[in-house]
């Protein structure tokens, strides 16, 4: 049949290969031509042709007829092949498989599959009368997650790196350089080249050899599977998929299994993925159900089944299979596999003494092997902004290489300059053709200023990110005690981005809230509830039992209250554990240390435990049946049938139970808006009037419904749910369609609330955003009124907000294009302009309003409008967000929240987003935006393991971002800024030189110089700048969060900025250049009488040119360590002993010796030292004037702040990068203490030893102060 047979294509190859006496390859009827005695009457007939041909065309119509069901028609068959099939035979066989591919061609169902596969276990065929399957091929269990082998790293390396643009840019200057006569040595930019293409060759040659180390390891470990019903050892490498394989406890699961039993007589196993998504606590999984009683080796060997399942996908969480296990009885049987019945590979087995599984995912196919993949690449603001910078300085260089190719040839057009008698042509060049001179003078110039693109700037901006990214995993500040929890960076290609943000999309629970439920009370049938605990706010003693808080209730109410207590005790999916079993943090259901509750939703342990102290406990799950006591301590038990899972779409969950007596309830709870559309009996309006008035107090709010079912009605759901569960396409979605059947016609018993309280500092680090010039949105999925107290409850929202509200209520009302115009008139009328260009949320103008949109308004502003215009609602929609302070979203499906984030990520402005949550949930969002932060919470690590930095609490947002983004992208802006500056100092002077050489493609500069420029002489000071910089101190940067104002909208890399120091570039260039030249022009400036040649005054503008640029890196300079004196000192004293070096020796491999004594004659000279002086202070003179005049005329916030402080009103603290007890940080013992500008402190290494004291009683070699005890330098 074709909804079970994936690959009916190769039927006739599998019947073929898999044919027993009993089995016969088979046709209807019409098909068949057969002689009375069964035999094949010999050769096929043109008639036979046209018969089966014509019998192969209705079999297809028939399936395709068939639909979605796929069924073959068939009628009673006969025998077609014999035992020696002849050529006839064989030829309507292979018709028999065309007309088959192309009938499953047509089939419209699932069977139409590609992404499945069918695995037999233990590599045992079905038993006769099972439809058999073509074998399929699958990888073998080897690991590899290298990238190169011995023989291919050098040319794919080379591939890989010549794919950057850059690179690929200086390989053809290279080869331009050797192919045609250049004035630069080929080894002026192949040197430079070969040294970033060597330095990342090495660097990613090691990573992978040790990834090489780790795949040899993983792939020759043990691992026991059965063969022939023993337990036999082979290498890990060796496995493959159908193998049986046994994994005892503490032991790593080899591959992807199926779980098929375990050493627990339940059928279950503790497993943790700590390897695999950062989770220590203990998972439980479920051994399929026909399976589970096997437990020795024989049993296994024994087993005859077939998976099916889905091709392998990376998502951890999710998997879609089904088991046919054949026994006895002609059909087998079929039971659904989910992830709770997949044991991962790299997980480990714990509290259990042994499992066997089944591999269906092996080697490079295993979902650990998927995951090494990483997300898409998400690029920063900064750097899109230096790859359009290139570009313009590229136009800059083809401009300068065309402008001088055009002069050259205008200066040569007079008489005698284009051949003088110093420099007489060849033969060969007075006959080259006019065109192919000029291009190759025109790639000579190339040459000769290539070096206006920056060749180390990649290298340097990649070293400052991956060097400045541990400056936040070693934030101690940043480190949670509570939970052990530190930050984690999971890229670094996005620290600048963080001093960029202009929206943040908060999740609230577990985000902005602790996670950490309380039951508070619950209502039924209008009448409230409050354990004794927590009555009236105190705790009262005696046993546990019930506090009415209003009026009495009527007859009949004790068999709902017990009912609804009863619901709270089943409708869950915790699981009862011992001590043992668990790590981390406990609740014990009768407040001893007996057994703990464990589950994913907080919620749900909090509702079981105040139902216990309303008197029903949930005691636990044992062989199917669900055991509580009761108030008369009584044990009631039930039978467990069906669970329909919780998700964030249909927000409830459901379980079906049957009691001793033989009724079946069906329990429901879940959101009001999921439950109220679908209750028919019930108090609604009474509970719905608590479960607002909880919301507005801040509490999470449930609604518990049920209803009864009879024998028949459960026959329906059970085929009903099993045919959606046994579906290997869209099973979700059919689960979804059968639980939307099933969950309905429910009569209401009442409601629960829990509080959830806010995290500490949520709502400072709030304010200080908001302050900061950022908008704070809120993304939630609880109801409008609970989201809303949270919001004023964490100063979101103000008592002098004015809220807005676009919802469902409203819009019953009024249509949506009334409430949205409605709104916009009212921010408008305020804003007093129709068009506001800040949609940035940066100016202070903004009136205080508040919008708060449900997910169902987004869904229909979303929508195409109704009016036939063709258009949306959206930009009306922006246009009110526009001029909000804060924007609630309540009722958020998870894809509604990266719908958000979209949109106002792709609108017109084209604002930084930043995306922060801790569930599942929120991985979406987390993804779409321009920076993700996963919040390591309760509810797993998905949003941690997805998001490009994790932080423990939400109030570590404000240091990200206020201090570690500020930091980031003021010094990454000045290294892009300061290359640029450096690299037209530097090569400007060469244009000018042209007109002073006649354009004859002379360089000023050495070929040493031309080579480390940029490599040796001026990397290393800005590298060490842009990593230790603060322009401001880290508690002037918290105390003050408007600063982050200053450096928003990309502020310090506009165009006005670039332009800036271009143009600073050209100054200094020309006062290099024309300063000497014009000092020296016609004067005798040696002992000897002689003047300056050549190289002597290209090394005096190269001296001025590194003496500046490097002492303008000083001059920018606030924040001094001893770091930063040695290395602009050390870089100006190693230029200096290198010239010494390399002038004052006859070096013998080279050809010429121009610069012999050079260096030296220039220093020997008392009008070249003036020279020096005197230009660096020319140069640096526009600097100095621009901060006197900006600090004393225009000055910005920050500057301000700076002036305060060199008044002595502002001190910056010592820098102490702080390290977790985890990973000692060795910048702590590489940074000394601050030292201000103008008041330095001598000598720079005393602060050397000064380290930060671990916490916990003052160790050996330390003094109670937190001192460093011992000598100080």
């Amino acid at each position: 049949m074709c909804a079970t047979h994936p690959r009916r294509w190769n039927r006739f190859a599998a019947l073929c290969a898999h044919r027993t006496p009993s089995q016969s390859i088979c046709l209807p009827h019409s098909d068949s031509q057969v002689g009375s005695s069964g035999q094949e009457t010999g050769a096929l007939s043109a008639h036979g042709v046209c018969s089966v041909l014509i019998s192969l065309a209705a079999r297809t119509a028939s399936l395709f007829m068939c639909g979605s069901s796929g069924q073959w028609c068939r009628p009673a068959r006969r025998a077609l092949c014999p035992a020696s099939p002849s050529a006839a035979v064989l030829v309507k066989c292979l018709l028999v498989s065309a007309c088959d591919s192309v009938a499953l061609a047509m089939c419209a169902g699932e069977e139409n599959w590609v992404d499945s596969r069918t695995i037999y276990v233990g590599h045992r065929e079905p038993p006769p009368g099972a439809e058999a399957y073509i074998p399929q091929r699958h990888p073998d269990n080897r690991i590899v997650s290298s990238k190169y082998t011995f023989w291919n790293f050098i040319p794919k390396n080379l591939f890989e790196q010549f794919r950057r643009i850059a690179n690929f840019y200086f390989l053809i200057i290279f080869l331009v350089q050797l192919i045609i006569d250049t004035p630069t040595s080929p080894v002026t930019s192949g040197l430079p080249l070969f040294f970033v293409i060597t330095v990342t060759a090495i660097k990613q040659g090691y990573e992978d050899w040790l990834r090489h180390k780790a795949d040899n390891a993983m792939n020759q470990c043990p691992v026991h599977f059965i063969q022939h019903g023993k337990l036999v050892r082979k290498q890990s490498r060796k496995l493959r998929v159908g193998d049986i394989v046994m994994v005892k406890e503490d032991e790593t699961f080899p591959c992807d299994l199926i779980f098929l039993s375990s050493s627990r007589g339940d059928g279950t196993c503790h497993v943790t993925t700590a390897s695999l998504d950062g989770e220590s606590s203990h998972k439980t999984h479920y051994a399929v159900q026909d399976t589970k009683g096997f437990h020795t080796e024989e049993d296994i060997d024994g087993l005859h089944a077939t998976i099916e399942c889905e091709q392998p996908q990376p998502d951890l969480y999710k998997f879609v299979g089904r088991i046919n296990v054949y026994s006895d009885r002609s059909d087998p049987v079929v039971r659904p596999l989910g992830s709770e019945n997949l044991l991962l590979r790299g997980a480990t087995l714990k509290n259990t003494e042994k499992v066997f599984g089944v591999a269906i995912y092996t080697g490079m196919e295993t979902k650990m092997a998927l995951n090494y993949q990483s997300k898409s690449q998400k690029r920063s603001a900064v750097e899109k902004s230096m790859n359009v910078f290139l570009i313009v300085y590229l136009c800059i260089l083809i401009s300068k290489a065309l402008i001088n190719t055009v002069l050259k040839y205008v200066w040569q057009s007079e008489p005698f300059r284009d051949e003088p008698w110093y420099n007489q042509k060849t033969e060969s060049e007075r006959q080259r053709n006019l065109l192919l001179r000029a291009l190759t003078d025109f790639l000579a110039f190339m040459v000769l200023f290539n070096y206006i693109i920056p060749v180390s700037m990649y290298v340097t901006v990649e070293m400052q990110k991956f060097l400045g990214s541990y400056f936040i995993t070693w934030d101690e500040e940043m480190f949670d005690e509570d939970t052990g929890e530190g930050p984690l960076v999971n890229t670094s290609d996005l620290n600048e981005e963080l001093g960029q943000v202009e929206y943040i999309f908060t999740d609230k629970t577990g985000t902005l809230t602790e996670n950490n439920m309380e039951f508070k009370e619950c209502c039924i049938e209008g009448h409230v509830y409050v354990p004794h605990a927590v009555c009236n706010g105190q705790v009262l003693p005696g046993a546990a039992g019930i506090d009415m808080i209003d009026s009495s209730p009527g007859p009949g109410a004790r068999e709902r209250e017990e009912l609804f207590f009863r619901a709270l005790c089943l409708c869950h999916t915790i699981q009862v554990k011992d001590d043992d079993d668990v790590d981390g943090p406990r609740k014990s259901p009768d407040g001893g240390k007996s057994c703990v509750y464990i589950s994913s939703s907080p919620d749900e342990v909090a509702l079981v435990e105040g139902v216990q102290r309303l008197g029903f406990t949930y005691l636990r799950l044992k062989d199917g049946y669900m055991e509580i006591l009761n108030r008369e301590n009584g044990v009631e038990r039930f039978e467990l049938l069906e669970i329909l899972s919780f998700d964030s779409v249909r927000r409830r969950m459901s379980v079906i139970v049957k009691s001793i007596t033989g009724e079946i309830y069906l329990f429901c709870k879940g959101a009001d808006s999921s439950i109220f559309p679908r209750v028919i009996e019930g108090k609604v309006d009474q509970i719905r009037a608590r479960v607002e008035r909880n919301a507005v107090e801040g509490l999470r709010t449930l609604c518990v419904a049920y209803k009864r079912l009879t024998p028949e009605d459960y026959e329906g759901i059970c085929t009903l749910l099993q045919a959606a569960k046994v579906a290997l396409q869209d099973r979700e979605k059919k689960l979804a369609e059968a639980y939307e059947q099933i969950e309905k016609d429910l009569i209401l018993l009442g409601a629960t609330a829990v509080e959830d309280r806010l995290q500490e500092k949520a709502a400072d680090t709030i304010e200080a955003l908001q302050k900061a010039g950022i908008k704070v949105w809120v993304l939630t999925g609880d109801k409008m009124e609970t989201a809303a107290a949270t919001c004023y409850a964490c100063r979101l929202f103000r008592r002098g907000t004015q809220l807005l509200e676009l919802t469902t209520k409203r819009l019953e009302e009024q249509s949506l294009h009334d409430v949205l115009f409605e709104l916009s008139k009212t921010v408008l009328r305020h804003s007093g302009s129709l068009t506001r260009d800040n949609f940035s949320g940066l100016s202070a103008d903004l009136q205080d309003f508040g919008l708060i949109i449900d997910g169902a308004a987004l869904s229909l502003v979303m929508k195409p409008r109704e009016d036939g215009s063709g258009g949306n609602y959206r930009e009306l929609f922006l246009e009110i967000c526009r001029n909000c302070s804060a924007v609630l979203c309540c009722r958020m499906a998870p894809l509604q929240k990266a719908q958000i984030v979209k949109l106002i990520k792709l609108s017109k402005e084209h604002p930084i987003t930043l995306a922060i949550g801790d569930g599942a949930n929120d991985v979406s969002m987390i993804l779409e935006a321009h920076v993700g932060i996963g919040v390591i919470g309760k509810e797993g690590r998905q949003a941690a393991r997805n998001s490009d930095y994790a932080v423990p609490k939400f109030k570590h947002l404000k240091k990200m971002l206020l201090v570690h983004g500020h930091f980031y992208y003021i010094r990454i802006s000045e290294l892009v800024q300061y290359f640029f500056y450096k690299n037209v100092c530097f090569i400007f002077p060469q244009f000018l030189y042209q007109f002073f050489c006649g354009f004859s493609q002379q360089t000023l500069y050495d070929t040493a110089y031309l080579t480390l420029y940029n490599i040796s002489f001026t990397s290393l000071p800005i590298l060490l700048y842009s990593l230790m910089e603060q322009h401001v101190s880290i508690d002037t940067l918290r105390r003050e969060p408007s600063l982050y104002r200053d450096i928003a909208k990309n502020a310090l890399l506009r165009w006005r900025v670039f332009i800036y120091w271009t143009l600073l570039g050209v100054f200094d260039a020309l006062v290099f250049f024309f300063g000497a030249y014009f000092m020296f022009e016609n004067t005798t400036v040696t002992s000897n009488g002689q003047i300056f040649g050549n190289w002597t005054f290209g090394t005096l503008v190269f001296t001025v040119m590194v003496f500046t640029v490097t002492l303008k890196l000083a001059l920018d300079t606030h924040y001094w360590t001893w770091i930063n004196h040695f290395v602009i000192w050390g870089s100006l004293l190693f230029y200096v002993v290198f010239s010494l070096l390399w002038g004052g020796i006859i070096w013998p491999f080279l050809s010429y010796q121009r610069m012999y004594y050079v260096f030296i004659q220039m220093l020997s000279s008392g009008p070249a030292w003036l020279v020096i002086i005197l230009l660096v202070t020319v140069s640096l003179l526009p600097d100095v004037l621009k901060k006197v005049l900006c600090r004393q005329l225009w000055p910005s916030a920050t500057e301000r702040i700076q002036s305060t402080r060199v008044r002595g009103q502002d001190r910056l603290p010592e820098l102490t990068l702080l390290a977790s007890p985890q990973s000692p940080s060795p910048w702590a013992v590489w940074l000394g203490p601050h030292t201000e500008r103008g008041t330095p402190t001598w000598p720079p290494l005393a602060g050397l030893l000064h380290r930060h004291r671990p916490p916990g009683p003052a160790p050996h070699g330390w003094t109670a102060d937190g001192q460093a005890s011992g000598p100080r330098l």
